[in-house]
């Protein structure tokens, strides 16, 4: 679960898990720009949220080879 509360994995479609990853990075882009302006504890929460995308776009990326085996 993000820390919006946006849930990304489990039994999601591909659709659904990309779509929760579009809602956390609009959420990032706010503490980006805050970031931009010398915050120095947003660039650790923009830092965490990259971290996070990372492995959710892996855990996409394993759902859809997973579903082109299985056809």
């Amino acid at each position: 679960m993000a820390n919006n509360g946006t849930v990304v994995g489990g039994d999601m479609s591909v659709s659904d898990k990309v779509q929760g990853m579009i809602d956390e990075l609009t959420t990032a882009l706010t503490d980006a720009g805050k970031h931009d302006g010398g915050n120095s504890a947003a660039c650790t929460r923009v830092r965490k949220a990259m971290q996070q995308m990372k492995a959710h776009a892996q855990d996409v990326r394993l759902a859809v080879q997973n579903d082109k085996n299985s056809r």
